[in-house]
């Protein structure tokens, strides 16, 4: 939301370099002005779970359930997807959603179908949905390795949510004994996740939520208090820093940062603004006519769900 919103209130800009991941830097030149140019400082940025789902794969699965008669469903993207697989929803009535309003987009989907594609992330489709009072049993696993996703005819017919097989690496590290561990030394400690982790440690965390979520949370939290996160450890150190008053740690005592998006620094950074100062453009991002009409489509409509 912060990135939709900061391109579309900076229209007069004529360059956006863009310190973020290939996808995010996508997003922004979907937003941005025709007369705006994105620039990536490094292109090798971008996200794991991002690339778990390709175009082609997409549209092979989709070919697979409508040959199955499974039909009336809504495709629904994590932000953190290619331009190409949020103008594949927005092409056909769907619609992207972030952390934050996974659960008003899944409302919403349903709302205009039966069934929900929901990908690339697995875990926050599922801990969503889990959360808005879905049964485990009305949902499915899509594999794109898999023939017909390795789902039977009779799983499709009956399931509610189709989840696609991605995940982070990242969030997928904590797990139920870090938790348990955490509990034994601070008996008082109150454990926040996201909800890109698997559902056992949602269900074994005391609450979960959006980076944002988390982050006001525990700025909101009474003095003294001890928290255990479960994050990406870059934010999670920031929280700690804002918080001197309060205990907070993160879950994964090894510490597994996101390797792609540390790839931005100063010295990329640099060397595109002195690019710029030479009339020289590097790392253009740039979405194709096509791709960039139907991403805009279903990212104006996440931006009204709300």
């Amino acid at each position: 939301f912060r990135l939709a919103r900061h391109v579309t209130d900076h229209q007069e800009a004529e360059y956006i370099v863009f310190c973020g991941v290939h996808f995010m830097a996508e997003s922004a030149d979907v937003l941005s002005s025709t007369r705006q140019r994105v620039i990536l400082p490094d292109l090798a940025a971008g996200c794991s779970m991002a690339d778990m789902a390709g175009i082609e794969q997409l549209e092979s699965c989709w070919s697979e359930l409508q040959a199955k008669s499974i039909e009336n469903i809504i495709p629904v993207t994590y932000i953190n997807s290619a331009a190409s697989i949020k103008a594949f929803c927005g092409e056909r009535g769907g619609v992207v959603c972030t952390s934050s309003n996974a659960e008003a987009v899944l409302k919403w989907a349903w709302e205009r179908g039966q069934k929900i594609l929901f990908l690339p992330d697995q875990h926050l489709g599922r801990n969503t949905a889990c959360r808005m009072g879905v049964s485990l049993d009305d949902m499915v696993v899509w594999d794109p390795e898999l023939e017909d996703g390795g789902v039977s005819s009779g799983d499709l017919d009956v399931a509610k949510l189709i989840l696609w097989k991605g995940h982070c690496s990242v969030h997928t590290r904590f797990t139920v004994g870090q938790i348990e561990q955490a509990r034994t030394a601070h008996p008082d400690i109150h454990v926040v996740v996201h909800p890109e982790c698997t559902n056992e440690v949602v269900t074994a965390a005391d609450s979960n939520g959006s980076t944002e979520y988390i982050k006001n949370l525990i700025s909101e939290a009474p003095s003294g208090t001890t928290w255990g996160v479960g994050t990406e450890i870059s934010l999670v150190n920031r929280i700690a820093s804002e918080n001197p008053d309060k205990t907070v740690f993160c879950l994964d005592t090894v510490v597994c940062p996101c390797s792609t998006m540390y790839r931005i620094h100063p010295a990329y950074v640099s060397w595109v603004l002195d690019g710029l100062l030479e009339g020289q453009i590097v790392n253009q991002i740039t979405v194709d006519e096509k791709t960039r009409k139907f991403s805009r489509i279903a990212l104006e409509r996440m931006l009204t769900v709300v």
